[in-house]
């Protein structure tokens, strides 16, 4: 069998919701500069979810925490994300899986994803051992009930969270 060359120009997509970044997330996007050229880092309109955050917030913190590369760019998305990947040339997309629990899940979703879009390869990537247990909603919810998030976030994104906990306890 002939191996082929790896294209260096190939486009993977990381969509998320991204609320907030957490430093897995951070880590998941390194991980995956380190196998494409580009990057897209796709934050999902989150229509299906009440998220903390609107979207432009969320845009605001990815685009600082993924400042440091070059070659990834932040776009927001609405409706399906086939159409979003296919219109962006995108040929890898790619997930972040922590734990077991979240293969079940991911595997249903790359199995519809492939049959959505046939031409584009879903990648899973798990962050380092240290961000495994990280989510935002976990991170939403320590903060929410004055934990320390230190260790979870950016120092950025850590104001953010903090300040719009404080201004959901004002309303």
């Amino acid at each position: 069998m002939k191996a082929t060359a790896m294209s260096h120009d190939v486009i993977a997509v990381y969509p998320g919701t991204f609320d907030p970044i957490t430093l897995g997330h951070e880590d998941v996007v390194r991980r995956a500069t380190q196998l494409f050229s580009h990057v897209i880092v796709a934050v999902a309109a989150g229509h299906h979810k009440k998220t903390m955050f609107n979207l432009e917030e969320r845009m605001q913190m990815v685009r600082e925490a993924v400042s440091i590369y070059p070659h990834v760019q932040v776009e927001s998305f609405h409706g399906l994300l086939r159409d979003f990947v296919v219109e962006r040339g995108g040929k890898a997309m790619v997930r972040g899986l922590r734990a077991v629990t979240d293969f079940d899940y991911e595997f249903q979703l790359a199995g519809m994803n492939r049959t959505l879009m046939p031409e584009v390869e879903t990648v899973f990537l798990t962050p380092s051992d240290r961000y495994q247990f990280i989510s935002s909603t976990f991170v939403r919810e320590i903060a929410t009930l004055d934990g320390e998030i230190d260790k979870f976030v950016s120092p950025s994104v850590r104001t953010r969270l903090l300040q719009k906990v404080q201004a959901n306890r004002g309303s």
